[in-house]
Order: structure tokens, then sequence, then C-alpha cells
């Protein structure tokens, strides 16, 4: 007799679920932690457990908060703290093997400079995308099973015969995305200072950085359009952006999901202003305060809006109005 039984199970992908038992569940999303709440959480429940597991309780190492969070943006790189955990354990064992190795039990200080001696090179770069003002190129929102990514989107164009050209491993969700952004974009032409009759004497390429991972989503659509539209114009795009949203052959704006998990990505990037789809602007009451201070929030309902904020006027033209 299970019904009296409560059953807890973890996913990272809900597409992964059956449909016949997903409609049988209770769904509760945690999209990630902050840095701060990562710090908080290895200073309360951690640090105390791994030092007392390796046997350093009575003379614990002295691990600053600027080592906790040197290990969580160099060394980890995910949605919980599984991998900064793992990070704790082997820095525990390294320093328990300098004390052994000293024949002295000495509390052994550790800043973000000694990090790499106990763990090793950086296992990753700073999320950073695009930087300064750029002409073809914007910072994407992506979300991944370690949480929110910045995806950055790059467009070229060279002579051609009207080609689209599609690179960095793409779902087929996500190329037909891209073809809508495309689509929707030369629908746009006389709008953006372009001949329509031009666009069939150039190809267009749009690349996806990181080739070997793949992608796949809805969430790309408003990012390529403006990439399409900044390179076609020649219009550099505002710095400091990044953006998520799915994007219709008219040029409405739909909502996507991960949000919560996406702005974290776009607010340890340093990013000042995101813009979301109108609909999900409900998503942002779940985004920590200390986000809500450091990034400022666009919500559109059409690309039309999305080109008269994003893009910038040519240099030595007056900006439209």
């Amino acid at each position: 007799d299970l019904s009296k039984v409560l059953f807890v199970v973890t996913a990272n992908y809900l597409h992964d679920i059956p449909k016949p038992l997903l409609d049988r569940l209770e769904v509760i999303s945690l999209e990630g932690y902050t840095e701060t709440e990562k710090l908080q959480i290895a200073r309360r429940h951690l640090i105390p457990k791994v030092v007392r597991e390796h046997g350093l309780a009575d003379t614990p190492p002295s691990i600053g908060d600027d080592a906790v969070r040197g290990i969580v943006q160099r060394w980890t790189r995910e949605a919980g703290v599984r991998s900064l955990q793992r990070a704790l354990e082997k820095l525990c064992r390294k320093v328990a093997r300098a004390q052994v190795e000293s024949g002295e039990a000495l509390a052994i200080p550790v800043g973000d400079a000694e990090i790499a001696t106990y763990l090793g090179p950086p296992r990753y770069a700073h999320d950073e995308g695009v930087q300064g003002e750029a002409v073809g190129a914007v910072n994407g929102l992506a979300w991944t099973a370690s949480g929110g990514e910045i995806l950055v989107i790059e467009a070229l164009k060279m002579p051609g015969k009207g080609k689209l050209i599609l690179t960095g491993k793409l779902g087929e969700v996500m190329k037909e995305s891209v073809q809508a952004a495309y689509s929707f974009t030369r629908s746009r032409a006389t709008a953006l200072g372009l001949d329509a009759a031009d666009l069939d004497t150039i190809d267009l390429h749009v690349h996806f950085p990181a080739g070997a991972v793949p992608k796949d989503g809805p969430s790309a659509g408003v990012t390529v359009t403006l990439a399409l539209a900044s390179l076609l114009s020649g219009r550099a795009v505002r710095q400091g952006l990044a953006m998520t949203g799915e994007v219709t052959l008219r040029g409405k704006v739909l909502p996507v999901g991960g949000i919560k998990g996406k702005v974290l990505a776009a607010y340890r990037a340093g990013i000042q202003h995101v813009l979301l789809p109108k609909d999900n602007e409900k998503d942002l009451v779940n985004v920590p305060d200390e986000v809500h201070a450091a990034i400022e929030f666009h919500v559109i309902e059409h690309v039309d809006e999305l080109l008269a904020f994003a893009l910038l006027p040519v240099a030595g033209s007056q900006a439209p109005s």
C-alpha cells in the first residue's frame, strides 16, 4: 500500500519526463542561487561540514569570503552548490596534507590568491559576453542544465547570392527561430535603410560560438533579429545589453522560460540592461533584490521596440525620434 508514501524526484529537464507522469507531479522549479546566496550556503553549511569530515575541526583553515567567491566564479559553473562542495572538499584534503607534512596543526589562511595552489588552474573564464559597442554581435541569454549562460550571437555578411548560413550545432527549434528572425529582418529592410534588392547580392552567416556545444530552444529569436539588423544597417548595438525572447514573423515578442537563471547570468557578467518579453514581466518577482538593484529591466512586446532601444545611430547622424 503506497497511498501514504510521498515520492520526491529531481530532474534537470522537464521535457525528459513522460507526460502521464509529469501530469501527476507537483513541480517546484529551483533555478539557481546568486553568488551571495552561494557564499552564505558555503559559510553556514558547506565549510563547517567538510572541515569536520576531514578532521580539521580543531585547526580549521581560514577560508575567506574572497576565496569562496573565487571558487564560485572560476572553478564551478552550476545552478546549485554540488561542485562548490567538491571544490571545498579538495581544498580541505590539500590543507590536511599540508598540516601532516609540516608536523604542525596550524590554521592555514586561504584567500583568493591561494585558491589556484590547492585547486589548480581556473576551469572557467568569467562570463563577459560582448564588450563595448559592436556591430553584428549581441549578448543573448540561454538556459542550460547548469543554470543561465551568456550566449553571444555573431552575424557576418559577404558577397554572395542571398543565402543564410547557420553554424554552432543548432537544434531544429533554434534553426527555425533563426529563419523567422531572418525573414522579419528582411521585411524591415526599408526601415533599416536598405535596398531589398541588395540582400540578394550578399550571404549572411549567423554563428553561435562554442560550436561543439549543442544548442536548442526558442529563446534566441530577439537576439538573432538584433544581430542581423545591426549588421545590415551598420548600426552598433548599445553596450551592456543582453536579451531573451522568441519572435514571430510579424515581429511579436513571445515569452520564454528560465528567466531567473538567465537574469542571474546577466548579473554575473555585469550586464546593465536586460530586455525581456512583456509576458515574462511577472517572472521578475522571483529575482533577488540585489539583482534588481544592479540591472535595469526593459519589457518589450514588439521587435520595433527592441530596435529603437538597442541600435545606436550611425556615426555622424541624428538619433531617430
